[in-house]
């Protein structure tokens, strides 16, 4: 089937006026927090929206948009009809306007054509083509045949795989996904392995882009209980991050290896790449970088029971993050706001066993987080539960340990959150 030719969407350049598409997208950012959103907007993006490859936004960025400019609709910024980009009538049955409901995938239409329909082969044409239904065309990843020339197309398939990863983690958790994402991940690679690019710039791209993508796997299965699957995914980022002298993915890679560690007890391990994440951040100026660096190495010392070291690292990390934003913070921080900020220090004090101390921290982060992150509103009910659970507050702790198995019950597959429901509940049965 041939593919329409982009369309400029010259009334969304308009809008921008006389501002770069750097400024554009940190005002986007702006108003996202304004309304409890958080979209990961870059100069790219906008480019790609004001280029016409973006004919419908996510609903994340619809609401943003809408209120940066009240009284206007999609169609006045430029953009296409949801059900136009959907191939669905206007009116259609099947499909109840308005943003889907925060529930399991097959209450929303177009969560489910996710997992449904997620990957599609089509001979040699086509390695892996993820429809992932979120607003924006599929994310197809062409298998290399013979010497495949690398391109524009093929490396914002890569970037956008991530960012629908991590959107759909965010709404559900990661049991679900893992097997799934796997295999753009190998699309990506291979490519590289098989792939010339025209221009290094566009080489650099696909390997922060599969670099990326290989910490986003590696998360799901960090988040589903798959533990050394997720340390080879995050050994294959940092690799990558090498080869391309990538600083930016070097220091997320070693974040991610440090919260692996501290996960499964290897305490000393945790430290060392939390201090090797902040020597890679070093240069890039992004304060919140440098203070979620700083809660893993925090974290790290508590679980050594290094108190003066921990609250150390505690400081310096809320000394970065009151900062504030900056255009330097890369992308995949999006999630990390003040709700995870308290959630990550009550790590800290729960691992020191200062159990009503951690348990503040967890309360704030449940108070803090938006309801549409159900996944990690999830998680920081369960570590509050716990956490109660622990500091003696049994009937505070049995209230919360029903709420997060109700969530679970509604949808959300993280075996984390599992896990620790599991823990309380042998705390307040005596087991």
């Amino acid at each position: 089937m041939a593919m329409s030719r982009a369309v400029p969407n010259l009334a969304f350049r308009r809008l921008r006026g006389r501002h770069s598409p750097a400024e554009f997208a940190a005002a986007v950012r702006r108003a996202a927090r304004e309304i409890g959103e958080q979209v990961a907007c870059d100069a790219r993006y906008i480019g790609r929206v004001e280029a016409g490859e973006i004919r419908c936004p996510n609903y994340a960025y619809e609401r943003v948009f809408l209120h940066m400019f009240p009284g206007l609709t999609l169609t006045d910024l430029g953009f296409f009809a949801r059900e136009a980009v959907r191939g669905r009538r206007p009116g259609a049955p099947g499909r109840v306007p308005g943003p889907p409901p925060p529930a399991l995938p097959n209450r929303n239409d177009e969560e489910s054509d996710v997992l449904r329909r997620a990957f599609m082969t089509s001979g040699t044409a086509t390695l892996a083509a993820a429809t992932w239904g979120l607003g924006g065309t599929a994310a197809a990843i062409p298998a290399p045949r013979g010497t495949h020339r690398i391109g524009e197309a093929e490396v914002l398939a890569v970037e956008e795989a991530v960012r629908r990863i991590r959107l759909l983690d965010d709404r559900h958790g990661a049991d679900g996904l893992y097997k799934i994402a796997a295999q753009p991940l190998r699309g990506a690679y291979a490519l590289l392995d098989r792939g010339t690019a025209a221009r290094r710039s566009t080489e650099d791209r696909l390997l922060s882009g599969a670099g990326e993508l290989s910490l986003s796997v590696g998360w799901l299965a960090h988040d589903s209980g798959r533990h050394e699957d997720a340390r080879s995914h995050y050994a294959e980022a940092l690799a990558t991050a090498r080869v391309s002298g990538d600083a930016a993915l070097e220091a997320h890679a070693f974040c991610n290896t440090s919260f692996l560690a501290r996960d499964t007890g290897r305490h000393r391990e945790a430290v060392r790449a939390a201090q090797a994440g902040l020597r890679a951040a070093a240069p890039l100026g992004s304060p919140r970088l440098t203070a979620l660096l700083s809660l893993r190495e925090a974290a790290a010392w508590a679980g050594l029971g290094e108190r003066a070291s921990a609250e150390e690292c505690l400081g310096r990390a809320h000394e970065h993050f009151g900062r504030g934003h900056a255009d330097q913070d890369p992308e995949w921080m999006s999630f990390f706001g003040e709700p995870e900020l308290e959630a990550l220090e009550a790590h800290c004090w729960a691992a020191l066993g200062d159990w009503n101390r951690a348990a503040r921290h967890a309360q704030r982060a449940t108070l803090l987080q938006h309801p549409r992150f159900a996944r990690n509103l999830a998680l920081y009910r369960a570590q509050l539960a716990g956490n109660l659970a622990r500091a003696g507050r049994r009937d505070e702790a049995a209230a919360e340990a029903k709420r997060v198995a109700e969530s679970l019950d509604d949808g959300i597959a993280s075996a984390r959150v599992r896990g620790l429901l599991a823990e309380t509940r042998l705390i307040l049965t005596g087991a």
